[in-house]
């Protein structure tokens, strides 16, 4: 009987709800040949569902009854906006023939609020790389269009590595822009960094990239902490036929790619895809240093260096129909890569690292059922700067007699997992001491997540919807402690959003609530209101909380013998007097939780007649437990003078030593010797590398982009951002390297202050060109041992002074990054039916762009292209 009462208001709900509706159907239309259109989204603006043409390019929509405000969007078109009267019960017709747009505020997105809206009504700060735009680019890399955007800090560190942040706090180990796929975490498991390069999606696969700014962890989970990348591919049933792309550039780039897709009945469809790319970096060479207390002993060129790299990947999606409205949808994709690899504690040198997922998902307008597995896979990755140090270690040894103790191949075979560490005590004069340098992987990643979404008449529109993970990772005890087997860790999360409309003004309420095996329970509020101006603008204001949570690997990294330790237990320190070899104080360091950002945003996006589209967006966030780079925490005090000798190393008074990781003794996971002359004393470690949290900064900013259509054909485009931020240098809570003062060195903010892009596209019946220029200001960047950044001999580094073109702790400074205006040019020409052919330039000018740490500047790359694209079989 409880149950029955409680069924009956949902049940009466959901009757009422149903007898408000009525429908509107009717035919889209190309507005100049007249002919069908398929699978135009058609959906009633501010409701959650929405439904497409089909074949013969009609539709059908269930909508609230009374005035409706109907949108009709389809890539490349202006989108149509059309208020209708509805009857309970009954249908009205609405035929709407489309016109073709240049403009980026006539598109519908779905990433703001996880449905269709125009981009001039989404409560978020999003813009769009579209599917023109990127079968125009004559390369193979989709990522070199993201610098084009608004807001984005795009940094390159190669012919091939591209990074994508937004709002400041970037690294060269940076997992806070989430980025999804086809509804897939685009992720690796342990680290949580972007696929990249990794990836199984092919270009002329990808029909459109949604860009999302600021805090999206409401809906999309931990790590939308910046922002979101949403990659969405293309249809078999609208994008039919078969693409051959054919490609090549300097640095020995070779491309080849290959689409094809089919409809094969009003059921049934299919895509297949696959690539294989190879090419070479740049003559670059990192400089390897051994220091000790800031005192260089020696230095080395990254040993076994390759720069050659090559991708080969693969998809393929089943479509299946259950009815006008639903789909079924399953896929598989795979890919392996050799290429080069940034960190914060030097380069990987990425050997057949290997990703594939599989996948099946229910789309239909009301339910959304996503379920898929990832696995990561790599048997020979090595970290270049620990097998150099590593490998000069064996070929430095000497016998008494002044003669090599190891030959070259012992050295090189040895270089992968130990260090010689010469003992005068030990029988053969020293040690293998464990510093592994191989990284190996054999992970997965399981997801599922169920959403509904609805109207309750006229009162409000909602979405709701569950997600799982759970994390599978195995290292084979290379990089990770899982010396007991998988480490896995499960996650889960729901959310909400509730939507009501007040006549030009929109209310948008989101929550999620999550909960993970190691962090806890977090909850995740956004809200935002948006008011209508006209037809085609909107303002608003936006406020929403963003978290990051720490990967497994900050969880549970085991990274060179236990130099590098994760952080998911907390440690003990004790600290020990060394005249009196007494211990004079323990202190706890505890265990990570994660990051959080609140955002409060301002912002107006509309067409100022037909010819402008403004978007502008001003931002105050307030950040704090930050993730520290990896620091000591048993560092040496209070050190003796020493002889004024600055080649001299400082001998300390106090000295730290870590024994103990959460419960457990330290000596389980590193090298430890006893933390007093007692033999029997306690065993510690004076050098343990972990994360912790830390501080908290305020940053604030703004962007703005307007684009201008001159004619149908050609159209410009201006991008601005503005980046600040206000640390409070006399609070200690910010001292993330714990050296007891705080400068830019411990918050990893490493964004320019300004950017500015500008850009002219014209697109004919067959011809078609693009200029795109680039200025980034020049600013410092401090990551893990990485340091690029303007001489400041106030400022101590890894041990040392900063100063330009000298080497800082154990790299190399070249100074600031950015300071440069890049100028990209692409042309391309359609010849018949089937044949283009395109051609770019990046770096027209060939100027000094320094873009990353421990990367060379990017010279001008050239690329050219042939593309054919064929009907689908059985058609024209």
């Amino acid at each position: 009987m409880k149950k029955l009462f409680t069924l009956l208001p949902c049940m009466f709900l959901a009757v009422w709800a149903f007898a408000q509706k009525g429908s509107v159907s009717g035919k889209v239309t190309d507005a100049v040949s007249g002919e069908a259109l398929f699978r135009v989204s058609v959906f009633q603006e501010g409701a959650p569902n929405g439904t497409y043409t089909d074949d013969a390019g009609t539709f059908t929509l269930d909508v609230s009854a009374g005035n409706a405000t109907i949108v009709i969007s389809y890539l490349g078109y202006k989108t149509e906006t059309r208020k209708v009267s509805v009857s309970a019960g009954q249908n009205t017709t609405l035929d709407v023939a489309l016109s073709s747009s240049a403009l980026q505020g006539e598109e519908v997105v779905i990433s703001a609020s996880r449905k269709a809206e125009k981009v001039t009504n989404a409560p978020a700060t999003i813009s769009i790389v579209n599917a023109k735009a990127i079968s125009q680019l004559a390369s193979f890399n989709t990522a070199e269009l993201l610098g084009r955007q608004r807001g984005v800090d795009y940094v390159r560190s190669g012919v091939l590595g591209i990074g994508i942040n937004a709002r400041g706090f970037n690294s060269a180990f940076n997992p806070k822009n989430l980025q999804i796929n086809d509804g897939r975490l685009s992720s690796l498991i342990a680290t949580g960094l972007p696929l990249g390069a990794l990836s199984t999606t092919i270009k002329e696969d990808v029909e459109r990239i949604e860009v999302v700014l600021g805090p999206s962890s409401a809906l999309y989970g931990p790590n939308a902490h910046n922002g979101l990348l949403n990659t969405i591919t293309k249809d078999p049933r609208v994008y039919e036929g078969t693409t051959v792309a054919l490609g090549a550039g300097n640095q020995s780039v070779l491309t080849a790619r290959l689409r094809h897709a089919q409809k094969l009945n009003d059921k049934w469809a299919y895509k297949i895809s696959g690539e294989y790319t190879q090419g070479e970096e740049f003559d670059f060479t990192d400089t390897v240093y051994s220091v000790a207390n800031g005192v260089e002993f020696a230095k080395y060129p990254e040993y076994l260096l390759n720069r050659e790299f090559n991708h080969a990947a693969g998809e393929a999606q089943v479509y299946y129909s259950v009815n006008k409205k639903s789909d079924i949808i399953v896929g598989y994709g795979a890919s392996n890569s050799n290429n080069i690899g940034n960190t914060n504690a030097g380069r990987n040198q990425i050997r057949d690292w290997r990703v594939s997922w599989a996948q099946a998902r229910y789309v239909s307008p009301r339910f959304y059922v996503n379920v898929y597995n990832t696995w990561s896979g790599t048997d020979s990755t090595y970290a270049m700067n620990r097998r150099t140090l590593n490998y000069w270690s064996y070929k430095n040894a000497k016998n008494v007699d002044g003669t090599a103790k190891f030959t070259e191949s012992e050295a090189r075979a040895k270089s992968i997992g130990t260090f010689w560490l010469p003992n005068a005590a030990a029988p053969n004069g020293g040690i293998d001491l464990a510093r592994g340098a191989l990284f190996q992987d054999n992970s997965q990643r399981f997801n599922a997540e169920a959403q509904y979404n609805n109207a309750a008449g006229k009162l409000f529109n909602y979405i709701v919807g569950v997600q799982y993970q759970n994390d599978i990772a195995n290292s084979n005890q290379t990089y990770l402690i899982d010396k007991g087997g998988d480490i896995k860790i499960a996650q889960v999360g729901g959310y909400a959003q509730l939507e009501r409309r007040f006549g030009n003004l929109r209310a948008v309420v989101a929550a999620r609530a999550d909960n993970h095996d190691l962090y806890g329970f977090n909850f995740i509020p956004k809200a935002a209101l948006v008011y209508n101006v006209g037809d085609n603008g909107a303002a608003r204001i936006t406020y929403g909380k963003g978290i990051a949570a720490p990967t497994i690997l900050n969880l549970s990294a085991n990274i060179f013998g236990g130099l590098l330790l994760g952080n998911g237990e907390g440690f003990t320190v004790k600290e020990v007097d060394v005249t009196t070899q007494q211990v004079v104080n323990t202190y706890e360091v505890a265990p990570l939780k994660v990051e959080e950002i609140q955002t409060v945003e301002l912002g107006y996006k509309g067409l100022i007649g037909k010819k402008f589209f403004f978007d502008a967006n001003a931002y105050y966030n307030v950040s704090q437990n930050f993730l520290s780079p990896s620091i000591n925490i048993a560092p040496d005090r209070e050190f003796f003078d020493h002889d004024n000798n600055p080649a001299t190393p400082n001998i300390a008074k106090i000295v730290g030593y870590a024994t103990q990781r959460g419960r457990e003794n330290i000596s389980q996971f590193t090298t430890t010797t006893p933390i007093t002359v007692d033999p029997n004393a306690e065993q510690g470690a004076n050098t343990v590398l972990t994360y912790v949290n830390f501080g908290d900064v305020k940053t604030y900013g703004f962007d703005a982009s307007l684009s201008y259509s001159f004619t149908s054909s050609i159209s410009g485009m201006l991008n601005y951002s503005y980046f600040g931020f206000d640390l409070n240098t006399d609070d200690l809570a910010n001292d993330g390297n714990k050296d007891g003062k705080v400068n830019e060195s411990d918050l990893p903010i490493n964004t320019p202050e300004h950017k500015l892009g500008i850009g002219v596209n014209y697109t004919g019946k067959r011809l078609f060109a693009n200029v795109f220029g680039r200025w980034v200001q020049q600013y410092d960047f401090f990551s893990g041992i990485n340091v690029a950044a303007k001489t400041n001999t106030d400022l101590i580094y890894g041990g040392n002074q900063v100063i330009e073109n000298k080497r800082v702790g154990t790299s190399f400074n070249y100074g600031p990054l950015g300071g440069f205006f890049n100028v990209d040019l692409g042309i391309g020409y359609k010849f018949g039916k089937y044949f283009t052919v395109a051609g770019q330039v990046v770096n027209l000018f060939d100027s000094e762009v320094r873009e990353f740490i421990a990367s060379p500047a990017i010279s001008r790359l050239y690329s050219v292209e042939l593309k054919v694209d064929l009907p689908a079989f059985g058609k024209k």
